[in-house]
């Protein structure tokens, strides 16, 4: 009874992203804190810039969170020195300036409720799940045990009573109290397909080397061939008219014509604030093609675009995995169904969860709704490309808060974990405990 007072006070979740990092304590509730998963390191600070610097951060030699912006512009070679360690999802072995960031991120954010929950008496630390992609090798899970470590003793000695790891689309299969389905989980930098029985199936996760990056890289050439050059180079304005433009289409082909045909219905204005606003009205076709590129990059068009140095699409070897560039959505799920057990394969194609911020579009405006769909109607409609007969079997939903729903996972699996379960070398699961 004890374990589950303090559980539900102390658990805590870190969702490591691509893109972004959400974490915070169980008591939050619905909505983690979010910051981009990124560091800057400051090995080039001008000697005056250096005296303004607090001691601890130039200590450390690092900074994350809100505290990027406030020194980038001082660094002569910023781009050198940020850093995006979960680009890809996985932290090289070697590469330490990632594992530098990474380990700040760590502390930086346990730090911001530490400092709170140090004040309660039966506080011994919290118990924390990190959720790592499902592609993360071994060794990268021991460092990230390892580096909580670290973070403990900078932080006292007692702000991590325990830390275990998750698959990312584990997560949200619990979330989703779902026992055997595939999670799709699309983030920034890449989209893991992952089937599951009672846990993630290994030979059965496929890689696609795409994600939102790509829907962003796609929208910045939009921008530049609506004659939005300048405005194009701004990321701010970039994610905005990618959430507010982006549209996935049915069919492309019949998208583009109809679009063409009848530029004014599928015009849209967005107002990026009150001094800028991006108008897609002569172009208004290829707002399909910013929702099109994650599902599937195989078009002549997107390929003119590669052929022309203005975005890339290509296979990654990370180790003995590959990311696939060009394969579509559809053809990745039936890849990886079909490295399952025979016996399960009905099962899993009956419930396809969709997850990430990648998925997470706008409902298409009513008068749009014969060439514009949702995620899940999408995907069903490659499915059913491929085999009208897979297409029956197949239920595809997307979860109810896409960007969260790993962290929320993470959080109710801490919350179930029995504290005698200690971590095993061998199956990278239980409690790793630091404080007793």
């Amino acid at each position: 009874m004890e374990d589950v007072r303090y559980k539900a006070r102390f658990v805590y979740a870190e969702d490591y992203g691509t893109g972004y990092f959400k974490y915070g304590p169980i008591t939050l509730g619905e909505v983690p804190r979010v910051m981009p998963s990124r560091g800057l390191l400051l090995r080039d600070l001008p000697e005056s810039m250096k005296l303004l610097v607090p001691r601890d951060v130039l200590s450390r030699g690092v900074v994350v969170g809100d505290e990027v912006s406030k020194y980038l512009s001082s660094l002569r070679d910023a781009i050198r020195n940020l850093k995006y360690p979960l680009h890809d999802g996985i932290v090289r072995r070697e590469d330490e300036d990632a594992w530098r960031v990474v380990r700040e991120m760590t502390r930086f954010t346990i730090a911001q409720f530490h400092s709170e929950a140090v004040k309660q008496s039966d506080y011994r630390g919290f118990l924390i799940v990190a959720a790592l992609s499902a592609l993360a090798p071994d060794y990268m899970k021991e460092r990230f045990i390892e580096l909580h470590g670290d973070v403990n003793r900078e932080l006292g000695g007692n702000a991590v009573r325990a830390v275990t790891v998750i698959d990312q689309p584990f997560a949200v299969a619990i979330a989703e109290k779902a026992v055997t389905c595939i999670v799709i989980e699309a983030g920034h930098g890449n989209t893991q397909v992952v089937p599951i029985s009672y846990g993630p199936i290994r030979d059965g996760i496929v890689a696609l080397n795409r994600g939102g990056a790509e829907a962003n890289a796609i929208t910045r050439e939009v921008l530049k061939d609506a004659g939005y050059g300048d405005l194009a180079r701004d990321d701010y304005v970039v994610e905005v008219v990618k959430r507010e433009a982006g549209l996935i289409p049915r069919d492309l082909d019949e998208a583009i014509n109809k679009a063409k045909k009848e530029p004014d219905k599928y015009a849209v204005s967005v107002k990026v604030n009150p001094l800028v606003t991006i108008e897609l009205k002569e172009y208004s076709w290829m707002r399909f093609l910013i929702g099109e590129i994650l599902f599937n990059p195989n078009h002549e068009i997107f390929r003119s675009y590669t052929q022309q140095g203005r975005l890339t699409i290509e296979d990654v070897t990370v180790g003995d995995m590959v990311f696939h560039g060009e394969m579509s959505l559809s053809d990745a799920v039936i890849s990886s169904v079909r490295r399952t057990p025979v016996e399960i394969q009905d099962k899993v194609l009956e419930n396809i969860i969709l997850s990430g911020g990648s998925f997470n579009w706008k409902t298409p405006p009513e008068g749009l709704r014969d060439v514009a769909v949702t995620s899940p109607e999408k995907v069903k409609v490659m499915m059913s490309k491929l085999s009208p007969e897979l297409a029956e079997r197949v239920n595809v939903r997307l979860v109810n808060d896409p960007q969260f729903s790993v962290w929320k996972g993470s959080i109710v699996y801490g919350y179930a974990l029995p504290l005698n379960v200690k971590w095993s070398e061998r199956t990278k699961e239980g409690w790793y405990f630091l404080n007793q």
